[in-house]
């Protein structure tokens, strides 16, 4: 890739897609939805951000890089090994605060506090603690989920869950959806 190319991805995502390479790990967002991520978190100034899945911080790269200065982001990872990759790269964002723990066990400690972004990575946010979870979201908060159209990683019984997921939100009277088939499968939600 030229340098021309380089410059449209966060400083340290090039960094991180490496060392994500490098560890295994097969799970990381695509381009599209990191792209869309940061294009989403620019429209939250002095927001307050949170990540169910960290990953290894690629996703995470991208939502800091649309967010302003005065935003923050609290981004949750159950795999040290892959988020001490975000920790290695991404950690003297003042901003962020990387924590490694289960993520129903923080949002059940911490369904007190509101924030105007969630982007739902994984299980806990998502296909479980969802009412938990979008109680969390600040009135006009947005709600962004992806992996919703079939991927060649998702075990036996996947897509029932996928769609189970899509009609409890189309049900919800309390959001307006809006679901993109593009990149992944992305959903993305607004709480009225």
């Amino acid at each position: 890739m030229t340098e021309e190319i380089y410059q449209q991805f966060p400083k340290s995502y090039i960094a991180i897609d490496e060392a994500t390479k490098a560890s295994g790990f097969t799970m990381a967002s695509d381009v599209l939805t990191c792209s869309l991520l940061r294009t989403l978190a620019g429209s939250k100034p002095s927001g307050k951000f949170l990540e169910l899945g960290t990953g290894t911080g690629l996703s995470t790269a991208w939502i800091l890089d649309g967010m302003d200065d005065s935003s923050t982001l609290v981004s949750i990872d159950n795999e040290a090994q892959f988020l001490e990759i975000a920790r290695q790269f991404l950690s003297d964002d003042k901003r962020l605060e990387l924590i490694h723990t289960d993520g129903g066990e923080w949002i059940e400690s911490n369904k007190q506090q509101r924030f105007d972004y969630i982007f739902a990575d994984t299980w806990h946010g998502k296909y479980l603690l969802l009412d938990e979870t979008l109680s969390m979201l600040n009135k006009g908060g947005l709600y962004i989920i992806d992996d919703m159209l079939p991927q060649p990683n998702w075990p036996e019984g996947h897509h029932e869950k996928a769609i189970n997921l899509i009609e409890r939100l189309e049900k919800r009277e309390d959001f307006v959806l809006t679901k993109q088939v593009w990149a992944t499968g992305i959903v993305v939600a607004v709480k009225k």
